[in-house]
């Protein structure tokens, strides 16, 4: 069986590559996964998120480092991104915090930590610096993305 340490590289090796299916076999099946962007999505839905992400991505970059093993299920690791944000085409740089649970070889719970506000501001320009830390702002960027992923979903299954 993988380290979990042989896991995350994995996922996130994946992720640079924008290979979704790759991603979401490090994943268990009824993976719980968390950010300040989606919110909580669970089993298919945080998959078809990362399959979302990664086929619309633009000028898409990532770097991973500092696997950190906690303990023999708990992991953390930091990521950035850099892309294009496809609704406003302006360039994000999101640096984010990783918290997994592993067992038996898979992901069984994954949030990521990062500043939405940050992010706002960076996607949105001068309406995100302005607005993205209201809970107003926070609220619609959430609604937004999880808007965008049911409408993938149902393209998908469609």
């Amino acid at each position: 069986m993988q380290t979990n340490a042989a896991i995350i590289t994995k996922f996130y090796t994946a992720f640079q590559q924008l290979d979704y299916q790759t991603m979401n076999s490090c994943y268990s099946d009824d993976i719980v996964f968390n950010d300040p962007a989606f919110g909580l999505l669970r089993g298919d839905e945080a998959r078809s998120m990362w399959e979302m992400l990664c086929k619309n991505a633009k000028d898409f970059s990532l770097t991973f480092s500092n696997i950190q093993l906690l303990d023999d299920e708990y992991a953390t690791c930091n990521w950035t991104a850099r892309y294009t944000f496809s609704k406003t085409g302006r360039k994000v740089v999101n640096n984010a915090r990783a918290f997994m649970l592993l067992k038996d070889g898979k992901i069984i719970e994954h949030s990521d930590a990062f500043k939405l506000s940050r992010w706002a501001g960076q996607a949105l320009g001068i309406k995100g610096v302005l607005l993205g830390w209201t809970g107003f702002m926070k609220r619609k960027i959430q609604q937004n993305a999880r808007k965008s992923l049911v409408a993938f979903i149902e393209k998908k299954s469609g």
